[in-house]
Parts: structure tokens; sequence; C-alpha cells
């Protein structure tokens, strides 16, 4: 009998720890907190991995000159659970890749800018954070203090506040920027599907 009682002792005690210890794991997972209308308009741009698209601005003014007259084309080109990477040519220039990611707290939209020779421009990874559900077709990204000391220190005072937008319907995405006096906007055709661009400077 007491044998017994040992052995149930001791069944009673592992169980209780590896319950603890899957307990503690579940725990320590990061909590995914992407509304429903978040992953959706995540797996919408994800739809179209693999496939680029041109754009034209239709917002702007003097602000924008360096994309009059370029081939504005978007590329989702690498796609994963959390993160897309699109980069943005215009025209020769493959230094924008737009980086949206799954967060905590919703979704991020970060702008990854580089130098021909792979480098990191000195301003680059700015963005910011969703600051609400938003919806299925529209995302809103207020510029985030990493970006706002960035801006800083580069002499960019005018892009302290920043919202960024991205939208997407079964025929487009517009990718816009808004603030004080500024109003850009560039919108692909995602009906007709164009050649692949060159690779975007530093993601080989």
């Amino acid at each position: 009998m007491e044998h017994k009682n040992k052995m149930t002792h001791s069944l009673s005690l592992s169980l209780s720890l590896s319950l603890g210890a899957s307990f503690s794991l579940l725990l320590a997972a990061p909590t995914m907190a992407t509304t429903t209308k978040q992953s959706q308009f995540f797996d919408a741009i994800a739809a179209h991995c693999g496939q680029a698209f041109e754009g034209k601005v239709t917002a702007g003014n003097s602000a924008d000159s360096a994309f009059s007259g370029k081939k504005l084309v978007m590329h989702v080109r690498e796609c994963s659970d959390s993160e897309l990477k699109v980069p943005f040519h215009v025209g020769e220039d493959h230094s924008r890749t737009w980086v949206i990611t799954k967060t905590d707290t919703g979704l991020r939209l970060k702008h990854d800018h580089r130098h021909q020779d792979g480098s990191e421009d000195k301003v680059t990874m700015y963005g910011g954070d969703t600051q609400d559900g938003g919806s299925a077709e529209l995302q809103s990204f207020p510029v985030d203090a990493f970006s706002i000391d960035n801006f800083k220190q580069n002499g960019l005072t005018q892009s302290v506040t920043n919202v960024w937008h991205m939208g997407i319907t079964d025929s487009q995405f517009i990718y816009r920027l808004t603030r004080e006096n500024r109003d850009f906007k560039v919108t692909f055709d995602l009906t007709k599907p164009v050649a692949l661009p060159p690779t975007p400077w530093g993601h080989e």
C-alpha cells in the first residue's frame, strides 16, 4: 500500500510539474493582438504575393516632383504569416521597401530605405503603428517616436506629424501620406499585373 501511495504521489507531482511548465509556456507566448479587420487587410495584400503592379500619382504637389514622369511599380515580393515586404520602385530608383508587420498591438508600417550599394540610408525604418482597428480595406499609421527623432536629426521637421495610409480593394492598392499642407497619394491597378522589377537595393 505504501509503495502504491508513493507511486500515486509521484505521478501527481509529475503531472503538476508538467501542467505548470505548460502554463508557464502559455504565459510566455506572445499575444498577437491583430484584429480580424487588420488580418483581413494583411491577407488581402499577401494574396498578391509574387506579383507587381503599376501605379500613378493621384494626389500631390510640387514637393512630390521626384515622382513625376517616373514609372511607379509596387512588388509584393516577400510574404510570411507575420510580415510583408513590398518594394516601391520609382523609375530607376530601387531604394524603397515598405515593411508591414503584425505586432502585439496591431499592424506596423516601416519604410526601409537603402543606397545602391545596399547600405542603409540615414533616414530609414521610419513609419508607425496602427492606433485603432481600421478596416479590411484601410489602415492608417501615425508617425512613431523613433521616426520623429530620426526626422529631427536629419532636418526633416516637416515630417514629424506624418500619417501614412494604405488601402486595398479588389481592383486598387493605395499608398497615401498626409500631414499639414501635404497630401500625397499613389494608386496602383491590381487588375493588371506587370513585369517584375529589379531586385530592390539591399534585398538580394
